[in-house]
């Protein structure tokens, strides 16, 4: 694999078995929920990858097998050219120093019994990270520093209720940062903060990525974030990527129906108000993971769906040099 790209997913699948007790699963009443079916990307190092999608779209799965704490149904998941399916427990310890995760809620993350200096320490003693408290206390003062917390003396003895929504995102970045992890999965890292806040976080995680080379996944069902944050952009729908690409042309070019759509929810920034399309190219609600349609799993809420659609399941293909497409008739 290029030494240039620093993780690849290769037909990745992940079922869970939904089946509540032994009679059920002896009988075999109930289907399979597929939440990542057959996905495949690459991520470049020192970049950034925008998963986009409504909930039950299987964009958080892809962020917990990244991370390794699922498995893959099947698939291959490589990281700097290593499958991380094959690691051992001494390999997968040294995988998660090197791909970190930040909560979509820093607060629901974090022990309230905890000083932030606690909160920060933890990650160096379940790595066994070399030095004494000295060492570990200005670890802390240089990771609140990157984030933006002043004075960090002052704020390492604070508990995280002291702090505001945006300070404790800040916090939450600190620790995924603190043991210099080369991959970093963001799962709606600003989803909970106030708009006002929004734009500094991701500035600031934008400013250490560039500092520190940091490749990113960022999973968001906010595109107009992704669009400022990511350099590519990745559009799941029910588990599987439909559309994929630089994250401009996406945006500006959006090929995939489904894409198209989410896009014309999200507010004019000139105007203030949400983009108006004269045919909006979906319907109803997303399926069950459970009961995905045939053919295009898109084909149910689509309005240009035709009767191939029904009976054909699209492949991915390239429309430009780093644009992919999943439809039978978008081009």
């Amino acid at each position: 694999m290029d030494n240039d790209i620093i993780l690849k997913l290769e037909n990745v699948k992940k079922y869970f078995n939904p089946h509540a007790n032994i009679i059920e699963s002896l009988m075999k009443k109930s289907k399979e929920i597929k939440a990542v079916d057959d996905v495949s990307f690459e991520l470049k190092r020192g970049k950034i990858l925008g998963i986009i999608g409504e909930s039950g779209s299987g964009k958080t799965t892809i962020g917990k097998l990244v991370m390794k704490l699922i498995n893959p149904t099947s698939g291959n998941i490589i990281f700097e050219n290593e499958n991380i399916n094959n690691f051992n427990k001494e390999e997968t310890a040294k995988y998660r120093r090197n791909v970190q995760m930040i909560f979509q809620d820093p607060y629901a993350s974090m022990n309230p019994r905890f000083k932030i200096k606690d909160v920060l320490k933890e990650p160096l003693y379940i790595h066994n990270i070399d030095g004494d408290e000295k060492v570990y206390d200005e670890m802390v003062i240089k990771a609140l520093k990157d984030v933006k917390i002043n004075p960090p003396e002052e704020f390492m003895e604070r508990y995280p209720h002291m702090l505001s929504g945006g300070q404790r995102q800040r916090i939450a970045t600190a620790r995924a940062l603190i043991l210099n992890p080369k991959l970093v999965v963001a799962d709606e890292p600003v989803s909970m903060i106030d708009l006002s806040t929004r734009a500094e976080i991701l500035y600031m995680m934008k400013e250490l990525q560039i500092e520190k080379n940091l490749s990113y996944i960022y999973i968001t069902h906010d595109l107009s974030t992704a669009r400022y944050f990511a350099d590519m952009v990745a559009v799941m729908y029910l588990g599987s990527i439909v559309e994929i690409g630089d994250a401009d042309e996406i945006i500006d070019n959006p090929k995939h129906p489904y894409t198209k759509a989410l896009i014309a929810a999200v507010p004019d920034a000139s105007s203030g108000r949400v983009n108006i399309i004269k045919e909006l190219p979906i319907k109803g609600e997303i399926p069950n993971a459970s009961d995905i349609p045939s053919g295009c799993r898109f084909h149910t809420r689509c309005i240009y769906a035709k009767e191939e659609c029904k009976n054909n399941i699209p492949n991915a293909e390239k429309i430009s040099e780093n644009h992919l497409i999943s439809c039978l008739f978008a081009k």
